[in-house]
């Protein structure tokens, strides 16, 4: 069985986009990482269903949430409080392995829905993020093994 730790795991981003110029950077001021991935509901039930409910998945979502220290010298920080600050979409690959492309996971343009400061008296400043897919040309994809 082939397990990962949390700390291999790797938030890569792009500004501009998964089309954007430049190449993928790791976001590397980062703590915990939740990728949220979800499915609406269809009911099917039909009366074939013996009494049971039945349903099929419709539109996907998904969104990540992470939190970073408050680090205004951080280019990733600045990336992220940018693209919530001008409403710029923002790429971004969470991968469950390291960027040399051995990792797995969701690549989308994402919008980024919230930059929370939080200001505890004897820890460092931090800001929790929340970004959820948005439009875009390219549409998100499932990367990697």
């Amino acid at each position: 069985m082939a397990i990962r730790l949390g700390m291999e795991a790797v938030l890569n981003y792009k500004t501009g986009g998964q089309d954007g110029a430049g190449s993928w950077t790791e976001l590397a001021n980062v703590r915990d990482v939740t990728l949220s991935l979800e499915a609406g509901e269809a009911d099917v039930t039909t009366r074939a269903n013996n009494g049971w409910r039945a349903i099929v998945a419709t539109l996907k979502e998904a969104s990540v949430e992470f939190e970073m220290v408050w680090d205004t010298q951080d280019s990733g920080f600045a990336a992220m409080k940018d693209a919530y600050l001008t409403n710029a979409p923002i790429g971004l690959q969470i991968l469950d392995g390291s960027g040399s492309g051995d990792g797995e996971g969701l690549q989308a343009d994402f919008m980024i829905t919230s930059f929370s400061r939080s200001e505890s008296l004897e820890e460092a400043i931090t800001v929790s993020v929340t970004a959820k897919v948005t439009y875009s040309d390219t549409p998100p994809s499932w990367i990697g093994s």
